[in-house]
């Protein structure tokens, strides 16, 4: 776990599964399915049919979303719903946002 003081930051021990959790969300997909899922569980079509993206697309991200343990599974039948596996990441997107924004409202050029 990071240390708050930010004078140790540097002496972070492991630093892989912030990086690993970091590229999981470096997709805008993937944060959108993210949101997406963020009340409630849904399927993969109702995900497909509300962010207007491809079912193999979908799968795609979802898997790799699954993979980085940010989504849970449950088998329903014939239906596969997915859902947040802690809901924490909702406000860590929110802070990020925020941050980018205010990042790039300092930025000068490209």
């Amino acid at each position: 776990m990071l240390n708050k003081n930010p004078k140790n930051y540097m002496h972070v021990e492991n630093l892989q599964a912030p990086a690993f959790l970091a590229k999981s969300l470096s997709d805008e997909n993937r944060l959108r399915i993210l949101l997406c899922i963020s009340h409630k569980k849904k399927s993969v079509s109702a995900i497909v049919e509300e962010l207007q993206l491809s079912q193999p697309l979908i799968s795609h991200h979802l898997k790799e979303l699954k993979r980085s343990l940010l989504v849970t599974v449950e088998r329903n039948g014939p239906f596969i719903y997915y859902e947040l596996a802690d809901k924490r990441i909702i406000d860590i997107l929110r802070d990020l946002n925020d941050f980018a924004m205010n990042l790039l409202a300092r930025r000068k050029t490209f």
